[in-house]
């Protein structure tokens, strides 16, 4: 059975922006723009109407603005995902996106590289922040949302394979980095995910950047 396009919908109040990123989401296969709004109002009221995977939208637009807009999407819309696309380089910025529940953030002027490829990482259920800003990930450590001490305490290894997760590495990856097999990185993940009470990589990750996990 073909799966339908991933539907995307696009909010920045600049009308070249959302023309140039429909461009280059519509030249990759599999990937569909559905809806367009001009404002953070305009967004929430569209996306009752539509059938949609992802919304892409800048921090910056009138009526309601981004981080209050994915706050209302992920508390009304749970299903859909959402990437921060902004010009800011700014931590707090970035702090705030992660902990109101987006699934990415990335730069404008970076976007003609890893808009794609962050979509692809967000489809399949992964965290993108731009390598940019990635850096900052590890600052992260006060966040609005509390999140209770696990039950267990992590091992050493498990801190390192955390701290691993919140760079986006996947399980072959730690395995190469922490000279293990990728069975014992997966074991070290499911060990992670059960002391913390978490059930879902996304969370995982978001976690580990809440509590100030870095490289």
């Amino acid at each position: 059975m073909k799966r339908h396009p991933y539907r995307i919908v696009l909010a920045d109040d600049h009308t070249i922006v959302r023309q140039g990123i429909k461009r280059m989401i519509e030249e990759t296969a599999d990937l569909t723009v559905v809806g367009e709004a001009s404002d953070g109002l305009e967004l929430l009221s569209l996306l009752k109407t539509l059938d949609t995977d992802l919304v892409i939208l800048d921090i910056s637009m009138p009526k309601v603005r981004g981080i209050e807009a994915t706050r209302e999407i992920k508390k009304n819309f749970p299903n859909v995902k959402v990437m921060i696309l902004t010009m800011y380089k700014d931590k707090e910025l970035l702090r705030q996106a992660i902990s109101s529940g987006a699934d990415g953030y990335i730069l404008k002027e970076n976007s003609d590289r890893q808009l794609c490829f962050a979509i692809k990482k967000i489809r399949h259920g992964k965290i993108y922040i731009c390598p940019v800003l990635a850096g900052l990930a590890g600052d992260l450590a006060q966040t609005d949302q509390k999140i209770a001490n696990p039950p267990e305490p992590l091992t050493r290894r498990e801190n390192e394979v955390l701290r691993l997760i919140a760079e986006g590495k996947s399980n072959k990856e730690i395995a190469n980095l922490l000279f293990i097999s990728i069975r014992t990185a997966q074991n070290h993940r499911f060990n992670i995910m059960n002391k913390l009470g978490i059930k879902k990589t996304a969370d995982l990750i978001r976690y580990a950047i809440h509590q100030g996990y870095d490289s």
